[in-house]
């Protein structure tokens, strides 16, 4: 079991900056990646970014590239989702998941997830 914590999402200007925080507990990372998707009303859940915990080894999607940075502190069993150069489209609700293997952009392989943080981006 793996339990998923949120937070940092806001307001924010477009061009400006979040810093989100996936806070894991419960078993061992050693074999998970921990996934950031988003899912902006009436249209489905998109994946954003991926870290494998073990390794550190990242991924990103093609729309957030340049502009997001995804990170893990061992120490602080945390997720960091740096988003930067934000856009009016990056407005959606921002989930943390996880998931025992390697890095999926299906959203139905992810057995655990977080609560959900909203990031507005103004215009």
């Amino acid at each position: 079991q793996v339990h998923l914590v949120e937070s940092g999402g806001g307001l924010v200007q477009a061009g400006g900056s979040l810093r989100l925080s996936c806070a894991a507990s419960g078993s061992t990372f050693s074999s998970v990646t921990i996934t950031w998707f988003r899912q902006a009303p009436g249209k489905q859940r998109d994946v954003v970014a991926g870290v494998l915990w073990s390794s550190g080894s990242t991924w990103y999607a093609d729309s957030v590239k340049g502009r997001f940075a995804i990170s893990r502190d061992k120490a602080k069993d945390t997720v960091y989702l740096q988003m930067n150069s934000l856009k009016p489209e990056d407005t959606a609700v921002y989930y943390c998941a996880a998931r025992e293997g390697y890095y999926s952009t299906y959203w139905s392989v992810y057995n655990y997830w977080g609560q959900g943080t909203q990031v507005t981006v103004s215009s």
